[in-house]
């Protein structure tokens, strides 16, 4: 037993020093150990736990305890200023700011002489730490960070909008958030062919004890005001890396088609792939048939086959490295930023129909009630029988074929429907997380300006490749773990004790019970999300209880997939866009004995973690991307209707005002709380609203409103609306049911002009 511990049940300041003396992050396990608990003081353990976390003092995170706000013992950090002393600060890159509060601080350090390679890290630098809290530290800083190496230089490019002056020359107004107000002057001799108002890339050349950085223009990338323009200021502002390496496509270039050798001839089997129909890499095949066994009548074989990218990209390669450093390709509405160059993601590796493509396919035996019964891997040569489009594959199964679909129909399509009607009753059984939540989709016009926004339709083609996608990523994971080899996992941790409560006091406010309980399972939330399907209640349960849930992310260690009610899970099915699937595809190679070009013997689950956090980042980062584009896409097409009305429905609710997003396009614009009305507004947190303190005035998230355009700013993708609807009323003794927070809103005397546009972040 540890120095210093008591037996027994500890009481709740001993118990929050323990957790903080093991780098805040344990498990109820090691408590019952560290105390040597019986069965008895577990429970009251448990019951400690929970009203610590009722009150926010403790949190989960990995199904571990931790104190919130926490940091882990290794993070992936960004070096974001210096002091007044010279010295680095870092903030790590995956913060979840809503449940631990603001980003910490961290002062860096470098490690002992000889132990870092490379370039000592600087500004805008992404960088691995071993962080430690400072003792008895008093400021703002409480933690070093050791480096433990350099992941990522800053880039040596900005991009802004080029403002001209009287001079000849200019100054660039960066796009970048977090650069607003570092203007940089441009002498014009620096200014190249740039035009007022657009968009440039410049390169810093001096900087100056007074005044402003010198900059010089590399490159003129186009009016800002086009719509082109838009997905670049996306891809300059997260830093992810447009421009492939000379070594990489030099690599690309010389790579020649797989053959034969070492693979089984699967070429006969017609296979098909089925995906959106502007795709230009198609990357997973499927197959259904029924199993003649005797012993799994009704069951099915399912095939998956996915592209070879392994036998192109080997380990340690420049392929390999450039891969490693995107972490995923990443989508916009006008173009595609490839994880990989074109001649291996569109051609090489791309499975087209009736020519051999080289493939990595699982072969599963499901029964008749859909489960999986076995499965094996296989490296073969495969040949696709057709290219589909899901559109198009529904449409023949319900019974209006075209040229390409009519000669499948019987042999190839109807057996994949049978094979997923079986499949589904498997997958209504397990209960996966079953959320509503539309997504938007805009469609371009030739010329790359918005022709429309769209919410595509859900068809059973897309829940069909879904569902045979998941069997064969949990194959994967079974495959690797039954072998022992290590591999990078896909993981979704439960809720939060913290955001658990949060919910379970919103939902009361709708006479809706979450009970209390240890043991979180999807089932619990779709059986709340069945109770209000259909009703007006619906959109905004489901964004309640999206906004509770844990993000996914990748990791070496496995604590199981909560939102698919998985035990294991891992990416196996698009290493053409994900480099974790890359690795999975590697370890399988090793595993069955597959070839030589295998996940190395020499990767250390240390490395795994490392590469593990920084494809999470890169996943993160792509996101935000790609968010940000149809914002500012949406903002610019909608610059010139201010003044228009529109129908929209409360997405989101702050102490500064409301969000919201438009029926017609799902455009998300913000109202700020001073122009609401007459009153003064109070932040309900259990009630997601606004409500005002004198009329009783609420709106709520998931309102449906009216809302008047009144201010658009396409650079920063953002949109400003005036409420035109009231609230509904709420009687004085139902206002504040969890305790109302800050005190918001308009006094009478206040007028209403145009306030600045917020951004939600």
């Amino acid at each position: 037993m540890p120095a210093g511990l008591t037996r027994g049940l500890p009481g709740r300041e001993e118990l929050m020093a323990f957790i903080a003396a093991h780098g805040g992050d344990v498990g109820k396990r090691d408590i019952s150990r560290a105390f040597g608990l019986d069965g008895g003081d577990r429970i009251a353990l448990k019951a400690l736990l929970r009203e610590l976390a009722d009150e926010g003092v403790l949190g989960t995170k990995r199904r571990k305890i931790h104190l919130p706000g926490a940091l882990p013992a290794v993070v992936m950090s960004e070096i974001v200023e210096r002091d007044e002393d010279g010295e680095l600060i870092a903030t790590p890159v995956d913060w979840d700011e809503d449940e631990n509060g603001p980003a910490p601080r961290i002062l860096v350090r470098l490690a002992r002489r000889g132990r870092l390679a490379g370039p000592a890290p600087t500004l805008g630098d992404r960088v691995l730490l071993k962080t430690e809290e400072i003792p008895e530290a008093d400021g703002a800083i409480r933690h070093n960070g050791v480096v433990l190496k350099l992941l990522e230089k800053a880039r040596a490019l900005t991009l802004g909008i080029y403002r001209r002056d009287a001079q000849g020359g200019g100054r660039l107004i960066p796009i970048d958030k977090r650069n607003m107000g570092r203007e940089l002057a441009i002498p014009p001799d620096f200014a190249g062919d740039a035009q007022e108002g657009d968009l440039v890339s410049v390169e810093i050349v001096r900087h100056h004890a007074y005044g402003l950085p010198t900059a010089k223009v590399k490159e003129r990338l186009g009016s800002v005001s086009t719509e082109k323009a838009i997905s670049l200021i996306a891809i300059h502002a997260h830093g992810i890396p447009s421009v492939f390496r000379r070594e990489a496509l030099v690599e690309a270039e010389a790579a020649r088609a797989a053959t034969l050798a070492g693979r089984e001839d699967w070429r006969e089997l017609p296979l098909l792939t089925i995906d959106p129909p502007d795709a230009k890499d198609h990357d997973d095949a499927v197959h259904a048939t029924a199993d003649l066994d005797p012993d799994n009548e009704g069951g099915f074989i399912v095939t998956v086959a996915i592209a070879d990218v392994a036998a192109y990209v080997r380990p340690g390669s420049g392929l390999d490295r450039e891969a490693l450093a995107r972490g995923n390709s990443v989508y916009f509405p006008d173009r595609v930023v490839p994880m990989l160059p074109e001649r291996i993601s569109n051609d090489l590796c791309s499975l087209r129909p009736n020519e051999d493509r080289p493939a990595l396919a699982v072969r599963m035996v499901i029964g008749a009630n859909g489960r999986k019964k076995r499965h094996a891997f296989h490296r073969i040569m495969m040949r696709s029988a057709a290219k589909l489009a899901y559109a198009q594959a529904q449409a023949a199964i319900d019974g209006h074929t075209d040229e390409t679909t009519a000669p499948l129909l019987d042999d190839v399509l109807r057996p994949l429907w049978a094979a997923y009607g079986a499949v589904k009753q498997a997958r209504e059984a397990r209960a996966p997380l079953d959320l509503d939540l539309p997504e938007r989709k805009i469609l371009l016009k030739p010329d790359g300006t918005v022709d429309r926004v769209i919410v595509p339709e859900r068809l059973d083609a897309h829940r069909l490749i879904e569902e045979f996608m998941i069997l064969a990523n949990v194959a994967a994971a079974e495959t690797l773990e039954e072998k022992h080899i290590p591999l990078i996992y896909r993981v979704h941790d439960q809720p939060s004790l913290e955001k658990m409560s949060g919910l379970r006091d919103f939902l009361q406010t709708l006479d809706i019970k979450l009970p209390k309980t240890d043991a979180v399972r999807p089932a619990q939330f779709n059986d709340i999300l069945a109770r209000v399907a259909g009703s007006e209640l619906a959109p905004l349960v489901n964004q309640v209880i999206l906004r509770s849930q844990a993000q996914a992310e990748y990791a070496n260690d496995n604590y199981g997939h909560f939102g698919l009610h998985l035990r294991r899970y891992a990416h196996f099915t698009s290493p053409i866009r994900r480099y974790a699937d890359l690795i999975v595809h590697r370890a399988l190679v090793r595993a069955l004995g597959l070839g030589r070009d295998g996940l190395p013997e020499t990767v250390t689950p240390e490395q795994l973690a490392e590469i593990a956090a920084r494809i999470s980042a890169s996943e993160r980062r792509a996101m935000a991307a790609e968010r940000e584009t149809i914002d500012r896409l949406i903002a610019h097409h909608m610059a010139e209707q201010i003044g228009a009305t529109f129908k929209a429905r409360i997405s989101g609710v702050t102490k500064a005002g409301l969000f919201v997003a438009l029926n017609e396009t799902g455009a998300d614009g913000f109202i700020p709380a001073v122009t609401l009305g007459q009153d003064y507004f109070r932040y309900d947190e259990v009630r997601h609203a606004l409500i005002g303190e004198r009329t009783g005035e609420m709106h709520r998230l998931g309102d449906r409103v009216e809302v008047k355009l009144v201010e658009a700013a396409p650079v920063a993708g953002a949109l400003r609306f005036e409420l035109l609807s009231e609230g509904r009323h709420v009687t004085p003794d139902k206002r504040r049911p969890g305790g109302a927070r800050g005190r918001y809103g308009r006094p009478e005397s206040r007028p209403h002009g145009p306030k600045r546009i917020g951004k939600r972040k």
